[in-house]
């Protein structure tokens, strides 16, 4: 009889943490913030706890993990709303390679070393580091590399949905001694304007506004997510609206 209640403890303990990370959200465990991994790991613990002790109650395992799964889903819509937020609980990426070079400071305060980094310069089919434009260590620790190759080129990526692109002078909008910790940089996201951004540019809000206007957009707030990247692209992506073309 003991078989079968651990039997029926473990199917419901199952489809419980099944359901908490399903309601969770999609995201690979490669890809995990250390706040959702932190999540998945209490989670786990207090599922191994109730099914090792058969005198606790079911009730008493499943409560916390229902607990923890508002706790992120909390969690979640606020760094949705607030990018304060989000930068707080995941943090920001940093850069170790710069126009082929290694920034040693940088590495040393993320306590990442040379074999993690040739490991994944390797997974990317990179041979040294020269030929390297930009690598930027992400927040879930994952090598964004952007080789010299691909950097000297012009990349049109299509995407769906009400999105635009137009090509600016870089020479007139990125000043040389900015230093690209995020690429793209974002100009305008959820709406609003990236004061920070614009002003490591050299930029105003009336510089952002004219450019926006050339694309037929007069309003910060109709824009969802405004980049530009190296090269001086500007990505458009407006709110709920018809596409334009």
């Amino acid at each position: 009889m003991e078989y079968w209640g651990l039997l029926i403890r473990t199917v419901i303990i199952y489809f419980v943490v099944f359901l908490i990370m399903r309601f969770m959200g999609k995201r690979e465990i490669g890809k995990l913030s250390v706040f959702d991994l932190v999540i998945s790991v209490m989670i786990a613990e207090i599922a191994v706890i109730v099914l090792e002790d058969m005198e606790r109650p079911l009730w008493s395992g499943i409560m916390p993990m229902l607990i923890l799964l508002l706790v992120q889903l909390g969690t979640a819509y606020i760094t949705l709303k607030s990018r304060t937020m989000r930068l707080l609980f995941d943090g920001k990426p940093s850069v170790i390679i710069e126009k082929g070079k290694l920034n040693k400071e940088v590495m040393r305060k993320q306590r990442y070393n040379l074999d993690d980094l040739m490991l994944q310069l390797r997974d990317n089919k990179i041979s040294t580091v020269s030929d390297v434009e930009f690598a930027i260590l992400e927040t879930t620790g994952k090598l964004s590399i952007i080789p010299k190759e691909q950097s000297d080129e012009t990349v049109a990526e299509s995407t769906s949905g009400n999105t635009s692109e137009s090509n600016l002078d870089v020479k007139k909008v990125i000043p040389p001694k900015f230093r690209f910790e995020i690429l793209p940089i974002p100009l305008i996201m959820d709406g609003k304007v990236q004061d920070k951004n614009l002003e490591s540019l050299e930029k105003t809000r009336f510089w952002l506004k004219n450019v926006l206007q050339e694309e037929d957009v007069y309003d910060f707030k109709d824009v969802f997510l405004c980049t530009i990247d190296h090269k001086g692209k500007l990505f458009i992506d407006l709110q709920d609206r018809k596409p334009r073309y």
